[in-house]
């Protein structure tokens, strides 16, 4: 008899904070905090606080169906916080034998480019995206891994581990517009340059890789209580692997995500789902502040969370 997976729901809270040298006269953002419903993953109550009020506010879905949300502030302004609230219900995810599969070379094969073929959809994560390059430098470091014949997933999992263990997560080596082939050359970086250097991987093999943003849930020390604000929005990477669909994979972790990763979008790197973007007049120089919290709930925590939050569906916690 097949055991039913266990749900674990979690409180997130993720605040944004912009301290300007000088007044804001007008601004203009563009968000993507809200996670995402997904199979094993329901989302379940959201909000998102924005101080001073905006004066106008849209809500939309992108290309690739996350939900963004738009925001102007019209009134002079020295400080901007964006506070969004989400309460999440994931479910375990099971994990399949990686040994089993396609070959990668037979599933590079189903995207190239022939003349009269129909096109898949999918073959967009194949090519080079404004943050990720499709380089030399990529498919040799890959190499190693993807041998002939060897199932795509299998490869893609050693790919993983080899990263894990070749990677230093160093927060002071990289910014956003790092390059990939500087990452890849200096092997430092954070979870953002760790995924742009394994899609590139991927797809200079001529695989389809997406971008994936979201949350992880972290441990604090032994003996210590969990500190609020403490976490950090995350990254990984998503393949696609014909008959499994998109299987999802943490280079920066070395794991496959399961329960304690939470999606809120995916695209085809990192400017696709910047968290927070957008432009002001005036301010001058500007301090940034983020801080995550993701807090696990028990059944009695879920249900008083549920009653007190922006609930949009319902849902009742399996322990």
């Amino acid at each position: 008899m097949q055991s039913t997976p266990s749900t674990h729901a979690y409180s997130i809270e993720h605040q944004t904070r912009y301290e300007y040298d000088a007044p804001v006269a007008v601004s203009q953002h563009v968000a993507c905090l809200r996670p995402r419903d997904l199979p094993g993953q329901r989302l379940c109550g959201y909000s998102l606080a924005v101080e001073p009020e905006a004066a106008g506010r849209t809500t939309r879905v992108d290309y690739f169906g996350n939900t963004v949300e738009q925001f102007t502030i019209l009134r002079p302004h020295s400080e901007m916080v964006v506070r969004s609230r989400s309460l999440v219900a994931v479910a375990d995810r099971e994990i399949e034998p990686w040994r089993e599969g396609p070959a990668w070379e037979e599933v590079s094969d189903t995207f190239v480019y022939r003349k009269g073929a129909p096109g898949r959809p999918e073959a967009e994560f194949v090519f080079a995206s404004p943050y990720v390059l499709v380089a030399a430098q990529s498919r040799e470091y890959a190499a190693p891994s993807f041998a002939a014949g060897r199932p795509l997933l299998d490869a893609a999992v050693d790919l993983m581990h080899r990263m894990h263990r070749d990677f230093t997560f160093d927060p002071d080596a990289t910014t956003v517009t790092t390059p990939v082939t500087r990452v890849l050359r200096e092997r430092r970086g954070v979870c953002q340059d760790l995924a742009h250097v394994m899609i590139s991987c991927l797809r200079s093999l001529g695989l389809p890789a997406r971008y994936v943003s979201g949350y992880l849930l972290t441990d604090p020390p032994p003996g210590e209580a969990r500190l609020l604000g403490a976490d950090a929005s995350h990254a990984w990477v998503s393949v696609l692997c014909p008959g499994r669909g998109w299987v999802d994979l943490d280079p920066t972790n070395d794991v496959v995500p399961e329960a304690r990763h939470v999606v809120i979008g995916w695209g085809r790197d990192y400017g696709d789902v910047c968290p927070l973007r957008g432009s002001f007049v005036g301010g001058e120089e500007h301090r940034l502040e983020i801080g995550v919290s993701m807090i696990p709930l028990d059944a009695a925590g879920f249900e008083r969370a549920l009653s007190e939050t922006v609930t949009e569906p319902s849902l009742r916690f399996q322990a």
